[in-house]
């Protein structure tokens, strides 16, 4: 039986004497070595979404592997991958360190530097093992999921711009398509959406930061359960508090909540910290949103470029999103997606600030009127991104996502991303904020 091995090294020294060796591996297929965490997710994930019979039986990780760090990409390798063998390459072979990669999933180690003898008895063993887990998932005629529940970052391009009540809008379009939704404030100094729900809550994100074992009881300690269904898990009340979650724990929380939601919708803000890129990165969907003027479309540059930089996340991999929108503004979609190079939604949120003002200011967003063209153009977003079931979310949402699935429900307000006209009066108002 062959086996597929796919190492993760970033060193191209390393990489380049660990690849002669895994070629003379009896019936190995070794796979051209990764770089990085993000792209050894990244192809994990490509190839779990062709077919599942194409992972690999075996994944190498070397401890220098970055940006995330060996054990943290191991825990996610195996969160969301659970039948592929992980092996942790290292210069340390303490039992401390034996203990943490056993802990974070890992089925053994290779001590540097590596002997042949070690590292074919390593690569067998991960891969009988990740035999043995695929015929009794197949035996058991059991749903392999590979990836896990569905991640959507939303990020502000600046303050202000409605980050916030998109990715509201998205949890409930997915909620009320009939997922399992949870939606996390990790604007950890300045998030609102405990205000926009208008809900009065005891634990947060913090809570969570210093659990080295995220178990469900614990998860659904610090979840506030809204009326609406969704899963509430927000930012601490008091701001300075938000130092608390750092890059790790934010990852830790995330796969803990993809394992146990199928969406989990993330509202970043408009500020950078290592929690939320560390959120961004992990992400199946990054939506940045900006809207049609010169500063906004600056800083959304600017956050696109950090990003790259930090190797967080690819301008081509991104999803721009449009508020505010107006026919006559001379900054369109098309000319904002020349300028950060990522891919803008189709679905723009056109200026009717009108329309939210009442229900922002009672912190009842949730009971946004189906009418409003602003929820149209968000919920049609959300079918955009893939993140409802279109069939139970034409029949409960109504308005927009009927009509995109062939419906023709009574209230109806026409093509999403629209501006109403307006007759006479002062110009158009702002859209979400």
């Amino acid at each position: 039986m062959t086996t597929r091995i796919l190492p993760a090294v970033g060193d191209p020294d390393a990489a380049r004497s660990l690849t002669t060796l895994l070629s003379q591996l009896p019936e190995a297929e070794p796979a051209g070595p990764v770089t990085d965490s993000t792209q050894l997710i990244d192809t994990l994930a490509r190839l779990a979404g062709e077919t599942l019979d194409e992972l690999p039986e075996v994944v190498l990780v070397h401890e220098r592997i970055g940006p995330v760090p060996a054990l943290e990409l191991i825990r996610e390798v195996s969160l969301r991958f659970p039948s592929v063998g992980v092996v942790m390459i290292t210069t340390d072979a303490s039992p401390s360190l034996f203990a943490a990669a056993m802990d974070s999933g890992a089925r053994g180690l290779i001590t540097l530097p590596v002997s042949y003898e070690e590292l074919a008895n390593r690569v067998q063993a991960a891969a009988q093992w990740s035999t043995g887990v695929r015929r009794h998932l197949s035996s058991a005629h059991d749903v392999f999921t590979g990836p896990g529940g569905t991640v959507v970052t939303v990020t502000g391009a600046k303050g202000g711009v409605g980050a916030t009540v998109a990715a509201i809008q998205l949890a409930l379009a997915a909620q009320a398509s009939g997922h399992t939704v949870a939606l996390v404030d990790m604007d950890l100094q300045t998030g609102d959406i405990a205000s926009y729900l208008d809900v009065q809550f005891r634990r947060s994100l913090v809570d969570l930061a210093l659990i080295a074992d995220i178990s469900p009881r614990v998860l659904a300690d610090a979840v506030f359960s809204h009326s609406t269904g969704l899963a509430l898990l927000l930012a601490p009340g008091e701001g300075e508090r938000g130092e608390e979650v750092s890059d790790r724990s934010s990852r830790q929380i995330v796969s803990a909540l993809r394992s146990r939601y199928e969406i989990v919708v993330i509202d970043c803000g408009g500020q950078m910290n290592g929690a939320n890129a560390a959120a961004i990165e992990m992400a199946d969907t990054a939506l940045l949103v900006t809207t049609p003027d010169v500063i906004a479309v600056r800083g959304a540059k600017r956050i696109v470029r950090m990003w790259e930089r930090l190797q967080i996340r690819k301008a081509e991999e991104t999803v721009t999103l449009v508020n505010r929108y107006t026919r006559n503004t001379e900054i369109q979609p098309p000319l904002i997606q020349k300028i950060t190079g990522t891919r803008v939604a189709s679905a723009a949120v056109p200026a009717n600030f009108k329309e939210l003002q009442a229900s922002i200011d009672s912190g009842r967003l949730h009971e946004l009127d189906a009418r409003s063209t602003v929820k149209q153009a968000l919920w049609g977003l959300a079918g955009e991104l893939g993140i409802v079931k279109p069939g139970a979310a034409a029949r409960k949402g109504g308005g927009v996502l009927a009509k995109r699935n062939g419906g023709s429900p009574k209230n109806d307000r026409g093509p999403i991303g629209r501006p109403r006209r307006r007759r006479g009066g002062p110009a158009e108002a702002e859209g979400t904020r």
